[in-house]
């Protein structure tokens, strides 16, 4: 086009500066998340329980590269603990003739909200592994197990005794506690359904219409939920102290030749970095810190985030991550569903 004469030719270019802009909200449910907040059992997320065929290299991959240490082991069975937690492990893994996730592990806000559970779950028909009782895992406690709609063993307890603890150092690149966990499945919306019913969690956001994120607290998730092939173990995410640490960890895996399957990037949902690695067994685990925290629960609006490079990764420094989605399609169904752990 050639411009000859008169008032400029208004043309809309785009800077190459520019943010993608926000995603619309989601629908909402006619129920304040305030109300539901107030009336949920569950307080945060515990632990992880792994089943592994070796459980030499698995327990030293975490106590050792990743930054973990060994608070008690039982035999065949390990606990691992972060630093600054007090949760008195964070990471379980037990020796058993196949991969598996055993347990996945949240807190109750009291030994009633643990019991009103168990019989709301019974009565609704949901199949219990466990009944309420006092639990002799580290710090002991009184919970219960169940399966979720898609068969995952669920723990909920409380009175869980604190391990010492203490904040990390500036520059101490190992993880201060568990930050989140995702789940595969094949039918998102009842799982979530399913989530915010009995557990009271809430809706945070959605990846499009194939990931949701539920939080049980002011930090914007700690269980999401994405679409799969299968049922199974997404990842399991680590909080760092911060962003300079969170660097070093990704920094020290990397020169100890662990590439990150995708990152150091940032999320557009939940707005925290992330460097995802596989831990052995081809488990995914990630670092991460900056979570988005949510402390009004009425005023926050859940929204549709597209799933495209711009919003999956703001920074533009993750890659394309095909690696670690060429991973999470070749691995197979857990082979946990439905099944008590022995342990």
């Amino acid at each position: 086009m050639t411009v000859t004469s008169g008032a400029p030719v208004d043309v809309a270019v785009p800077s190459p500066l520019a943010e993608p802009p926000l995603p619309p909200p989601a629908p909402q449910s006619g129920e304040a998340p305030s109300v539901r907040a107030a009336r949920s059992p569950i307080t945060h997320l515990r632990y992880v329980a792994l089943a592994t065929e070796n459980l030499r290299s698995t327990v030293a991959f975490y106590e050792g590269i990743w930054g973990l240490y060994p608070v008690a082991s039982d035999g065949d069975v390990v606990f691992l603990g972060a630093v600054g937690s007090p949760e008195p492990f964070v990471i379980r893994v037990r020796a058993a003739t196949e991969r598996r996730t055993d347990i996945i592990g949240f807190g109750a806000r009291s030994l009633a909200a643990v019991d009103e559970l168990a019989a709301t779950l019974a009565r609704d028909g949901v199949r219990l592994a466990s009944e309420p009782g006092v639990l002799v895992t580290p710090g002991g406690g009184y919970g219960f197990r169940f399966f979720d709609p898609e068969g995952r063993l669920i723990e909920v307890s409380a009175e869980v005794a604190d391990k010492p603890y203490r904040e990390l150092e500036e520059r101490e690149s190992v993880p201060q506690r568990l930050s989140h966990v995702v789940l595969n499945s094949t039918n998102v919306a009842g799982a979530m359904a399913f989530y915010e019913s009995y557990l009271g969690l809430r809706l945070s956001d959605w990846l499009e219409d194939r990931m949701c994120f539920l939080r049980c607290s002011e930090n914007h998730h700690s269980l999401a939920i994405t679409h799969a092939p299968h049922i199974g173990l997404n990842h399991v995410s680590f909080e760092m102290r911060g962003l300079d640490e969170y660097m070093r960890g990704t920094g020290r895996m990397m020169r100890h030749g662990h590439e990150p399957l995708w990152g150091p990037g940032r999320h557009s949902s939940g707005d925290n970095v992330y460097s995802y690695f596989a831990a052995p067994d081809d488990v995914v685990v990630e670092y991460t810190t900056a979570l988005e925290q949510i402390p009004d629960e009425d005023s926050w609006v859940p929204r549709v985030w597209p799933a495209t490079p711009d919003y999956a990764d703001r920074w533009g420094t993750a890659g394309p991550g095909e690696d670690l989605f060429a991973l999470w399609h070749r691995t197979p169904p857990d082979a946990g569903l439905w099944t008590p752990t022995p342990i």
